[in-house]
């Protein structure tokens, strides 16, 4: 389950990558667009102020994210769905912003996705890109904990990460054009407790949700916690930064 009151306690941070990549987009006005992997509607919202007037859904597989959006943007169209087996295209513009990390087989759904613009539409993504990432690093130490006894094997591979050349290649016999570029975001946060947090919503899960014992929950945050105090020594204000890079992508088709 998705905790959508969790995820948008950092609304900003997790919606800037949305509008960097909605300004990359060279379509002037799609008529119809599908925001896949739209989560509690932030990034939904971008997309309906640059094109007001277009026929506009948000799909997620999260019924408690989907009724977030909904309470959100009553107006809006929200679908409960799995992305991989969406077959309502043709849109004019696929936008699919830190969804595809979650799904298998990046090949076959760049295809899937592609299957669902229209000719002279836009494929828009952007993914996660830090597989080296210290939190990441300090996940996999503590579920080698003695305490968890193999519970967690296998939990830091449910995420999909690939080079910027994957996506091109797959990518290139689709398209008439392909966009790639990074980011690394730097994010400015109160306390080491809020990395956890800023954590426990996304790439945390996938751990926490292979403990149902709530202390057992607590002792791995509180191993990954300890470790982050190691990898961000505060600022001279006493706050942190958090680099965070993503990978982004635009599809002519």
């Amino acid at each position: 389950m998705w905790n959508p009151d969790q995820y948008l306690r950092f609304e900003d941070e997790r919606t800037r990558p949305s509008v960097d990549l909605c300004q990359r987009i060279p379509a002037q006005a799609p008529a119809r667009i599908l925001d896949a992997g739209c989560g509690p509607g932030n990034s939904t919202r971008i997309l309906r102020e640059r094109w007001p007037g277009a026929e506009l859904t948000g799909l997620d597989n999260s019924p408690e994210m989907i009724a977030k959006a909904r309470s959100l943007h009553p107006e809006g169209t929200w679908v409960v769905a799995e992305l991989a087996g969406y077959e309502a295209g043709p849109f004019d513009l696929v936008f699919a912003n830190a969804v595809i990390q979650w799904l298998p087989d990046h090949p076959k759904l760049l295809r899937t996705l592609m299957a669902l613009v229209a000719p002279g539409g836009h494929l828009a993504v952007q993914v996660p890109d830090n597989p080296e990432s210290p939190v990441r690093a300090a996940m996999v130490q503590a579920s080698r904990h003695p305490r968890f006894k193999g519970a967690l094997e296998g939990a830091g591979e449910t995420l999909t990460f690939h080079d910027p050349r994957f996506y091109y290649e797959h990518l290139a016999p689709l398209a008439t054009s392909v966009d790639l570029w990074q980011t690394t975001y730097h994010h400015l946060f109160p306390g080491h407790e809020a990395i956890l947090e800023w954590w426990q919503s996304t790439g945390m899960r996938p751990y926490l949700e292979r403990l149902a014992d709530p202390l057992d929950q607590a002792f791995f945050k509180e191993l990954v916690l300890e470790s982050c105090r190691e990898a961000f020594p505060s600022c001279v204000d006493g706050r942190l930064l958090m680099p965070f890079q993503r990978l982004f992508f635009v599809a002519r088709k």
